[in-house]
């Protein structure tokens, strides 16, 4: 396993406010997109056996993130948070889905994402690809992954911020690596509430 470094990159396309409010019943603690702008779509191999398209999760509110599934720590944290945050939402959990899209498309197979993210949470999908779907996604997202070798293995540095998209199809907050779970489903609970 190599080490991961943490990578945070800004959207290039829309302004980020990296300010982290006060919770409260209406603001997000994420930066947020003003003013939010739909989601690039994706077009994908998915983890549940067909293709993986942000538009099939219209009505709910999605998590996106990118990274790996022989990450030794950031994916691995990132995913438990995103797991225990859907717990805490008890009944709204089922509004919710987490899409993880691989950095690694040597190694990351729809099969091995699918063994790999429900060990996490079974309702979490995968998306993986060639490595030209996948840089044009990462370049619609700004995502930045480093391929490098550390010791005997392959490793990427990636950014580890994940988007929080609405149920309208909008990009609205984009939520730093190291966030809590709390912080995570209050967002959740914000967007939800939403109409």
């Amino acid at each position: 396993m190599g080490l991961v470094m943490r990578v945070f990159t800004a959207f290039p396309l829309l302004l980020v406010s990296l300010a982290l409010p006060a919770a409260s019943a209406t603001k997000l603690i994420a930066g947020t997109f003003d003013p939010p702008r739909e989601a690039p779509e994706l077009r994908l191999q998915g983890s549940h056996g067909k293709e993986l398209r942000l538009d099939d999760y219209r009505g709910k509110v999605v998590i996106l993130g990118f990274g790996f599934t022989s990450c030794p720590d950031v994916c691995p944290t990132t995913l438990a948070t995103l797991a225990q945050a859907r717990r805490k939402l008890g009944g709204l959990a089922d509004q919710v889905q987490v899409v993880y899209v691989t950095v690694d498309p040597q190694t990351d197979t729809a099969e091995r994402m699918r063994k790999y993210l429900g060990a996490f949470d079974p309702t979490f999908v995968g998306g993986t690809g060639d490595e030209a779907a996948l840089a044009a996604v990462r370049k619609q997202y700004g995502i930045v992954a480093n391929r490098s070798t550390y010791g005997t293995s392959d490793t990427y540095a990636h950014s580890s911020s994940v988007y929080l998209i609405d149920r309208a199809g909008k990009l609205r907050a984009l939520m730093p690596y190291g966030q809590s779970a709390d912080d995570f489903a209050h967002d959740l609970r914000v967007l939800l509430g939403e109409r």
